[in-house]
């Protein structure tokens, strides 16, 4: 039987290994026991070894840390069918063309994928919070796909101008939980930095209604840079982020350029990649008998 809380040394080793090495077989077996025993009814194939993987990754192959997080996901996606019944691209299409989201085609230096977000292509008239964080987690399911997205984590980047009043009231304290969740204890993706940029006064709020909800942990990891200009992006933290998003090609397109507010490319690598697959879920749709 695995060992539930491997030393440090041990997990990172583990996490380096591919998915075929035998030494994997034991942290599988026994999340898969566990799973079985708390009664996963299972709809169309077994728990993969590639599917429990992601899990055991996100939590350095803690086996009880992974089987938490396992357990999570599966109770998150039934208490908001909301968001998770309908993960084709297609509820969210509007807002994938409008470019609202991003992927750098390249990591950062320490191997992260870095996701761009654009309020100001997010049209709060036309879609609700629940479609915009659909799109967040239609990206989620893609890019956790990816062996080094699972060793290496996530850094978001949150372009907040165009912030306005009708984007705030819609992040109702309901919403704010939900969000909450995802970026704590219930998606399997280590989230290494969540960086606020161009934040608006009228924002505090917002962002003082979610804290409360986050772990010690994720509130270290937020970087929070009001105004941003190029003339500042050598520094360290979100502003040389933020001068990358704009300097390397995205998954929006070849983008080489300091304005911000330019037209986004509506046919884009990743809006294509994501219309390709239906992630509304495979597994288990309850892992509680």
């Amino acid at each position: 039987m695995a060992e539930a809380r491997p030393g440090p040394a041990a997990g990172a080793q583990l996490n380096g290994l591919p998915d075929h090495s035998p030494l994997l077989q034991p942290s599988l077996a026994e999340l898969r026991r566990r799973a079985g025993v708390a009664g996963a009814r299972l709809a169309r194939r077994p728990l993969s070894d590639a599917f429990l993987l992601r899990f055991l990754r996100a939590r350095d192959f803690d086996l009880d840390l992974a089987w938490r997080l396992l357990e999570n996901y599966y109770k998150w996606r039934a208490e908001c069918p909301e968001i998770s019944a309908d993960l084709h691209p297609r509820s969210v299409l509007g807002l994938l063309k409008a470019g609202y989201v991003g992927v750098l085609r390249a990591r950062d230096p320490t191997g992260s994928k870095v996701l761009i977000y654009r309020i100001a292509h997010w049209d709060p008239k036309v879609f609700t919070a629940y479609d915009v964080f659909r799109v967040s987690l239609i990206t989620s399911e893609l890019i956790v796909q990816e062996v080094e997205t699972q060793r290496n984590g996530i850094k978001a980047v949150f372009d907040l101008e165009g912030w306005q009043f009708s984007h705030a009231f819609q992040m109702t304290p309901s919403v704010a939980k939900k969000i909450a969740a995802v970026l704590t204890d219930s998606f399997p993706l280590k989230v290494r930095g969540i960086h606020l940029i161009n934040e608006p006064i009228i924002f505090h709020a917002v962002f003082s209604m979610i804290k409360p909800f986050l772990t010690e942990k994720i509130k270290e990891r937020v970087g929070r840079c009001p105004v941003w200009s190029q003339q500042r992006s050598s520094g360290e933290g979100c502003e040389q982020l933020f001068y990358l998003s704009w300097t390397q090609p995205m998954a929006t397109g070849m983008l080489h350029r300091t304005d911000v507010s330019g037209p986004p490319l509506a046919d884009s690598d990743l809006t294509q990649s994501l219309c390709q697959t239906n992630f509304t879920p495979a597994h288990p749709t309850h892992i509680y008998t």
